[in-house]
């Protein structure tokens, strides 16, 4: 029922698609301004709504240069009930800052932080103080013409007809592909064929002639609010999971993968939960018959998660990280850091 609504509302998918390709042309011909920066500056995006491993990837590349050079990560800070530049700090919480804001920080302690709508705006309030920045979500944002973008695409998005909403899943045009540095395919299966990067790269190439690289989402082991390891192995317990992202088919099928029995509780993406969710989701736990069961969430749910509501219960939270699917670690690693070197003042 909800494909066939989807197609019916393709005439204003046309109008959107319209709009947006307009959009894009005016800043392409420098009608509408975009504003550039001397400060080596990193965007991540994606096209396609949905998640397609952002956080990961902004994770990977603190871990790759915050022992080198002086960082800050900008975010919009989605979700959040406060507006403009604010630095983000430990004692944040998600209402104030964001989910994404606070994982980072609540990880990487010693890098700086911040969130802003206008991401210009956020930059000029960093830049004198900051070797790089990276933005995380900011592809879209055309006001800002970057340095070095990365564009990421979930595997299965580019296995479906590409249209914009409200018939398609991407929020802007796939022409649009061709501001990218480099492209990265996310949450790839494990053996992706031939004819698969064929079409992928069949695709990509009428716009970009960009490096593409190829990875997986891996699941690490589960940690409690007080960051203890789970103490047995994640098999064959009964499960229940709580998420507010927007797609959480994979950890589920990584779940049952390993034997488990899943009750997934399901909220829309950066969801802000209530004490009566927590109830709920508690009466779900109590109500499982093994002794062997867990309540386990996503790591960037726990930053909206009061986890004093699950004393004497337990509760987990799965971290993830991009791993390469092409062992192409290296390569990537030296793209970025070749920008940064050839891009400092």
């Amino acid at each position: 029922m909800i494909i066939l609504l989807r197609w019916i509302l393709l005439p204003f998918t046309l109008i959107y698609h319209s709009i947006i390709w307009l959009r894009n042309l005016l800043y392409d011909k420098k009608i509408l301004k975009s504003k550039s920066f001397k400060t080596p500056i990193i965007v991540i995006g994606n096209l396609a709504i949905g998640g397609t491993g952002k956080s990961p990837l902004t994770e990977y590349l603190i871990r790759l240069l915050k022992d080198k050079y002086k960082i800050a990560t900008l975010s919009r800070g989605y979700g959040r009930k406060t507006k403009g530049f604010r630095y983000v700090d430990l004692n944040s919480t998600a209402l104030e800052v964001g989910d994404e804001p606070l994982q980072f920080k609540s990880k990487f302690p010693e890098i700086t932080v911040a969130i802003q709508e206008d991401r210009c705006a956020g930059i000029e309030q960093l830049q004198d103080d900051h070797e790089v920045i990276i933005l995380d979500d900011a592809y879209q944002h055309r006001k800002l013409n970057p340095g070095f973008s990365i564009l990421l695409f979930d595997f299965n998005s580019l296995m479906k007809p590409i249209l914009t909403l409200p018939t398609g899943d991407f929020r802007d045009v796939f022409s649009s592909t061709k501001r990218a540095d480099l492209i990265i395919i996310t949450k790839c299966p494990e053996h992706i064929t031939s004819k698969q990067k064929e079409h992928i790269e069949h695709l990509i190439r009428k716009y970009n002639t960009a490096p593409i690289f190829y990875t997986k989402i891996a699941y690490d082991t589960p940690l409690d609010p007080q960051g203890e390891y789970l103490k047995d192995k994640l098999e064959n317990k009964e499960i229940v999971l709580f998420c507010g992202i927007a797609n959480p088919k994979p950890l589920v099928e990584y779940l049952i993968n390993k034997g488990n029995t899943v009750k997934l509780v399901k909220f829309s993406d950066h969801y802000n939960f209530k004490t009566t969710d927590f109830d709920r989701i508690k009466t779900e736990f109590d109500a499982l018959s093994s002794s062997n069961k867990i309540i386990l969430t996503t790591e960037k749910d726990m930053q909206r998660t009061d986890t004093s509501y699950f004393n004497n219960y337990p509760l987990y939270y799965i971290p993830i990280h991009l791993q390469s699917a092409d062992h192409q670690q290296i390569t990537f690693d030296h793209f970025i850091e070749n920008y940064i070197s050839q891009n400092l003042n």
